[in-house]
């Protein structure tokens, strides 16, 4: 309606009353007029509207209530208007009780309100402004949030442009904190009707503030201002923002923001509880409780309050009206959300200062829970947690405080917190932390470390006993104090006298007691209620067992404070140590009286009072069993009270034992021990198990340490547990040895002497009793009986109580009076026992002393026949080392002809014997390291002169050929020359073919041969056959002689030896000289024995032999062979043949093929390789049978005219054995070079061209002294170049050598006989 005026039509008439709106008169006068005439229900909508906006309430309720009984209803909308009626009044009604302080008369008006919007519910229940109502009520009870969400969300589903509904709706979100949610609804709402209430801007501007855009929110509470000036929230949120910039001139105008909200709204909660907060700051606490107490009464929501009671709180908080602060704090964390800490942070402050430390930890869990990383909440946790008993909640603040240390490292309070934290669990660390924080000081703030960290860090050094170091923090921390003194005297004389405090501690651990009494007596003088100096005085007399003094010290610190638990302590302990158990129990009893059955100490102290009762020896059975269950009841109560005490649970163990329950005892004791291994305690009881297991080892054990890991060996009491264990263990010596080092650490002590009393009684009576005691050990034993004797009666005169029986010392004086009296019995006993062992002794000493000296002769007898034979082996040595030299020596010989082609090199080696000593050269095991060195030295030296030797040789070899060659040229075809030729043994035992004797010059006229006979030697066929090399080879096979065998017998050999190879070269064959055919008789020949020679083979000559024998018309002389011995090799028989050379054109043709037959020497050993078994066996069996003959027959001389034959059969013989030799040759050396080869080629030319021709008489004496020293010469070139031959062998066979050549000398004999 526009128009300022209301007609009101009147009944049965067309009549109408006009009323101007803006002067309505009363609402009783309003209300007789509508019922008379019967006005439609919208006419009374329209007058209580009107009266609304006149703020005339009572009117406006009046005609709301009589409207629906009295008003015409009789129209189309008339339903809408009841229900508009009915929600019009019910919002009256919320708007009442939300406004109302007494719960009573709100709960009336909502009550009313409820009743109103269920009426309507039954006209039109659907009705989206009647919902909206509906759900805004439902909002404001707080409880049915969910079922006005649900009809805000029926509502904007029909509607989404509500503004209503999404107000409503954009609060619930919000006080869900979902801002941005809220904000949109809002802006729906803004968006449906630019014309909105200011409060639409009210609520954006609030959700920005929530999500950090302050500057949006700012333009929105200034648009809400602008829409409403009077807008208490839109200024106080515009208060807020300048408050919270932190510019001056900001913070003015918030502050008059707020003054203009607060005369706006006086009563305005918020605007009363932001005034209260600035003027806090301003230290204006009058004004902060006016305005805070106004703002608790003048509202009833909670969060309001609890801010309001907050400010209340903290302002009586720093006024230090605790009570008055703690009841505040308390109420506002009733009224306070979960997310409102700041109560809950004061009320734990307020129970710190109760000492109240358990809800005081709870109400900061709450805080730390809502903000986990406040570093103050953590380091006020971290002190809490470290106060209480229970190792988690300690080990959690150690954890708080560390994460506070690594978020803020320069905090130096969290570092000191955690140092104190530590100090009881990690020294080490919680000396790194007060470190930390000196240097934090001394850095950041560049000032003194404060002498209360000093303290800490010196205390922290005492417990790692760095004495040194903490003296130096001490002394630093003083001089602060009195450096300092002037600018805060109160607190720093508290500091400096804890510091004296702990000085004198340090003094009284460094052992300077003098130094510490007199600390405690200043502190004391400055401060007499000091009780911890009564104390400590009292602990320095009760060390020095002055008992009396340090009793008076306890009393004196009792008449500071009667109820002081640590005196009481130490005067029980007082009496205990005296065992006055009585009074000790009286003064525990008192302390847990005092403490309401809560100090543990006492408590396990009066258990262990019932403990040592048990220790008394008594015969009440009933006695000892009540002690045990009081005992036991005593140490049970200290596990309820505390379940991890060790002490507990140790006195529990002891318990079973004394019942008898050694097994449960020990698992007890083990457990403790698994537990912690700090405690001694555990370990004597361990051991005392043990004992009473007769374990004695495993006792013994633990005894020694317990001693070592906790005393240092320095433990009296310990010291008798392992006396009494080595006692019972039957080691009485070992006891002894213990008990006196006790003995000199406790002389005073009584109970050591009668201990060491009697194990002396024990070790002398065992000693008396054992028959096979000696005199010494009697006459000691009555010695120490007489010493237990003297103690004894000594300890049973002493008038003082004693550890000890009185009775049972007297006993034990009266047995060693006893033993004494039979002392002189055991001593003539023992002097008797101990002459009879003397003398026997005596005989044994005379016995062996004879059978040592005659070992002794022995020995040097058999040393001597020792040396003996080493000096007798030594001069042999020496001689045989001088003889040796002499046969190394090398003389200057005449060149030798050159050695025929052939393999000769392993024909040269020399043969030895492992039983002569110069066999081996390089074998002398007797010899020292120097002689060895020179040994090697003398070897090189002659296989440097061998190899000069060798290319002399050659060189000689060369020059000879080529003179060999110029004479053939000079000599003529035809012309006959003679040639010496030596059988096969000779052939092959010569070295260059000088061994052979010069056979006289024939007739320079043709002449037929002449016929020699010859005798067969007595041996075998085998023998005859039988090649140098093959004799060579057995002889290396034969076994070697011993080596031990002496030296004498060798030098002897080589004498003998020596003269024979003498006679030998002196020995002439017979010659022939100008012998005619006439003249030369059928059977008459002469032989002679060759010079000893190696044996050997060379295939090269018995080759030349065998061509010139061939071409040669004369006849040739059967070979004679002699069985070789070891020191000749063999023995050779020389015969003499005629040899002609008729043409001499030939051997040059055979001398070519000869050098071709060097080129071509890997076909000649393949060639013979291939020769034939058959072959071999065919020609073996002809020679077999041919020798067989030659055995039976005995020969006669040769005829002319059988010459023929008897050269055909020499030929095949011949033959047949140099077959066999290249077939043995070939087996051995297959696989040799060509460079032997051509030697044996070059021998077997240097024999031809070199063989001596047959001259006059005087010519054949030339010859054959030249010859005879040639073969000096040569065989000493070959002494020293091959090394000397066996000796032992020939030893062994000089006589069968000598019988043989006497067989051949008479077989010769007899032939030219015949």
């Amino acid at each position: 309606m526009k128009s300022k005026s209301l007609e009101i039509p009147l009944r049965d008439t067309d009549e109408v009353i006009e009323l101007d709106l803006e002067q309505l008169p009363e609402g009783e006068e309003i209300l007789g007029i509508l019922r008379t005439e019967n006005v439609p229900l919208h006419i009374w909508l329209t007058l209580a509207k009107h009266y609304y906006k006149q703020e005339k309430m009572h009117d406006f309720v009046l005609l709301l209530e009589n409207c629906h009984k009295d008003a015409a209803t009789d129209y189309r909308e008339q339903e809408k208007d009841k229900m508009l009626a009915l929600d019009t009044l019910a919002a009256h009604y919320v708007s009442l009780g939300r406004k109302e302080k007494n719960k009573e008369a709100r709960k009336k008006h909502f009550g009313k309100a409820t009743s109103l919007y269920t009426q309507a519910d039954k006209i039109i229940m659907y009705d989206q402004n009647h919902l909206v109502g509906r759900a805004h009520f439902c909002l404001l009870e707080g409880d049915k949030t969910d079922q006005a969400d649900a009809q805000f969300n029926f509502v904007l589903a029909k509607s989404e442009k509500h503004i209503a509904a999404n107000m409503g709706k954009a609060c619930i979100l919000f006080n869900k904190k979902d801002y941005k949610g809220a904000l949109g609804h809002f802006k729906k709402a803004l968006k449906g009707n630019d014309n909105c209430p200011a409060s639409v801007r009210l609520g954006m501007g609030l959700c920005f503030y929530r999500l950090g855009n302050t500057d949006k929110a700012q333009m929105a509470f200034e648009r809400a201002l602008e829409l409403d000036p009077r807008s208490t929230g839109s200024l106080i949120g515009l208060a807020i923002l300048h408050l919270n910039s932190g510019d001056k001139d900001k913070l003015i105008k918030g502050v008059k923001l707020l003054s203009q909200a607060y005369g706006i709204d006086s009563a305005n909660s918020m605007t009363l509880n932001h005034l209260a907060n600035h003027f806090f700051f301003k230290k204006d606490y009058q004004k902060v409780q006016h305005l805070a107490q106004h703002s608790l009464q003048g509202t009833e929501v909670e969060v309001i309050r609890a801010e309001s009671c907050y400010q209340l709180a903290r302002s009586y908080h720093n006024q230090q009206k605790y009570d008055q602060a703690f009841q505040y704090y308390y109420q506002s964390t009733q009224f306070a959300s979960p997310s409102y800490v700041l109560p809950h942070f004061g009320l734990g402050q307020m129970y710190i200062f109760r000492e109240d430390y358990a809800n005081a930890a709870l109400c900061f869990e709450k805080v730390l829970k809502i903000q986990p990383n406040n570093n103050e909440t953590m380091k006020i946790l971290g002190s809490l947690y470290s106060q209480s008993d229970d190792s988690d909640k300690r080990d959690q603040a150690k954890s708080l405080l560390q994460k506070v240390t690594t978020q803020c490292p320069k905090d130096i309070e969290a570092w000191i917190e955690l140092g104190g934290i530590l100090q009881n669990s990690d020294v080490n660390e919680a000396l790194k932390a007060y470190n930390t924080a000196a240097q934090i000081i001394r850095d950041n703030i560049h000032e003194d470390v404060p002498p209360e960290i000093l303290n800490n860090i010196a205390s922290c050094l005492f417990q790692l006993g760095k004495y040194e170091e903490c003296l130096q923090h001490y002394e630093t921390a003083l001089d602060y104090c009195k450096r300092e003194l002037q600018n805060d005297e109160a607190y720093l004389s508290a500091i400096t006298v804890t510091i004296t405090y702990n000085l004198a501690r340090l003094y009284e651990a460094l052992h300077e007691f003098g130094k510490a009494e007199d600390l405690y007596k200043a502190v004391l003088k400055e401060h007499p209620n000091y009780l911890d100096c009564y104390l400590r005085l009292g602990c320095i007399a009760r060390d020095r067992e002055q008992i009396f003094e340090a009793s008076n010290w306890f009393k004196d610190a009792l008449q500071i404070n009667q109820d002081n638990a640590n005196a009481w302590t130490l005067i029980g302990n007082l009496h205990i140590s005296k065992q006055e158990w009585g009074p000790g129990q009286k003064k525990f009893e008192r302390i847990i009286k005092t403490t309401n059955d809560k100090d543990s100490y006492s408590i396990l102290a009066i258990g262990n009072v019932w403990l040592q009762m048990l220790y008394q020896p008594t015969r009440d059975r009933d006695k000892e069993q009540k002690y045990q269950e009081r005992a036991l009841a005593f140490f049970k109560q200290v596990l309820r009270q505390d379940p991890r005490n060790m002490y507990a649970a140790n006195g529990i163990g002891c318990v079973l034992a004394v019942k008898g329950h050694i097994r449960e005892a020990r698992d007890v004791f083990a457990q403790v021990r698994e537990a912690t291994a700090e405690m001694p305690d555990v370990w004597i009881n361990l051991a005392h198990i043990y004992i009473e297991q007769k374990q004695y080892v495993s006792a013994i054990q633990m005894y020694e340490n317990c001693l070592k890991k906790f005393y240092s060996y320095q433990n009296v009491e310990i010291l008798l547990y392992l006396a009494r264990a080595h006692f019972v263990c039957g080691k009485l010596e070992e006891t002894r040895r213990i008990l006196l080092q006790a003995r000199h650490m406790a002389p005073q002590d009584n109970l050591i002497l009668f201990n060491l009393s009697y194990v002396l009684r024990h070790l002398a009576t065992n000693t008396l009793r054992d028959e096979k005691s000696g005199l010494e050990e009697v006459v000691s034993a009555v010695r120490n009986l007489e010493l237990a004797q003297r103690f004894f009666t000594m300890l049973s005169k002493a008038t003082e109580r004693q550890k000890y029986d009185l009775n049972h010392a007297a006993a034990e004086a009266r047995q060693c009076t006893d033993l004494l009296s039979q002392a002189q019995y055991h001593v003539a006993r023992a002097r008797k026992l101990d002459d009879e062992q003397r003398a026997i002794r005596m005989q044994q000493e005379k016995a062996k002393q004879e059978l040592e000296n005659k070992r002794r002769e022995e020995e040097e007898l058999i040393r001597k026949e020792k040396e003996e034979k080493h000096q007798a082996m030594l001069v042999q040595r020496e001689v045989y080392r001088e003889k040796a030299k002499n046969i190394l020596i090398f003389t200057e010989e005449p060149e030798p002809p050159k050695a025929p082609k052939g393999r000769r090199k392993k024909e040269e080696e020399p043969l030895y014997s492992s039983g002569d000593a110069s066999s081996d050269p390089d074998k002398d095991d007797g010899l020292n390291d120097e002689e060895k060195e020179r040994k090697k030295k003398e070897k090189a030296e002659k296989r440097q002169k061998k190899k000069q030797a060798r290319e002399e040789k050659k060189k000689a070899r060369k020059e000879r050929e080529r003179k060999r060659l110029q004479q053939e040229r000079e000599e003529k075809s035809g012309k006959y020359t003679s040639k010496a030729f030596i059988s096969d043994s000779d052939s092959d035992g010569g070295d260059d073919g000088d061994d052979a004797e010069p056979v006289p010059k024939l007739n320079e006229s043709p002449v037929k041969a002449v016929p020699v006979k010859t005798g067969l030697l007595d041996s075998d066929s085998s023998d005859l056959d039988e090649s140098p090399r093959k004799k060579a080879a057995k002889t290396r096979k034969r076994k070697h002689f011993s080596d031990s065998e002496d030296d004498s017998d060798i030098r002897e050999e080589m004498e003998k030896g020596g003269e024979e190879e003498e006679e030998k070269k002196d020995t002439s064959v017979t010659k022939i000289s100008d012998i005619s055919e006439d003249d030369v008789p059928e059977a008459e020949t002469s032989t002679s024995t060759a010079p000893a020679k190696k044996p050997a083979i060379d295939d090269s000559d018995s080759e030349s032999n065998d061509k010139t024998s061939d071409k040669g018309e004369g006849l040739e002389t059967e070979t004679l062979e002699s069985q070789p011995t070891e020191e000749t090799d063999v023995m050779v028989s020389e015969t003499r043949e005629t040899v002609f050379e008729e043409n001499p054109s030939e051997e040059e043709g055979e001398k070519e093929d000869r050098s071709e037959k060097k080129k071509d020497s890997d076909d000649d050993s393949d060639h013979v390789e291939k020769k034939s078994k058959s072959e071999k066996r065919r020609k073996g069996d002809e020679k077999k049978k041919s020798e067989s003959k030659k055995k039976k027959k005995v020969e006669s001389p040769i005829s002319s005219s059988d010459s023929d034959d008897e050269v055909e059969k020499h030929k095949s013989k011949k033959k047949s054995k140099e077959e066999k030799k290249s077939k043995k040759k070939s087996s051995k050396v297959s696989d040799s070079d060509s460079d032997s080869r051509s030697k044996a080629r070059k021998k077997k030319r240097k024999d031809s061209s070199l063989s001596p021709s047959l001259s006059s008489d005087s010519d054949s004496e030339d010859a054959k002294k030249k010859r005879r020293s040639r073969k000096k010469k040569s065989d000493k070139s070959k002494k020293a170049d091959k090394g000397k031959s066996s000796e032992k062998s020939k030893q062994s066979k000089s006589k069968k050598d000598k019988k043989r050549s006497k067989k051949v000398v008479d077989s010769l004999s007899s032939d030219s006989s015949s």
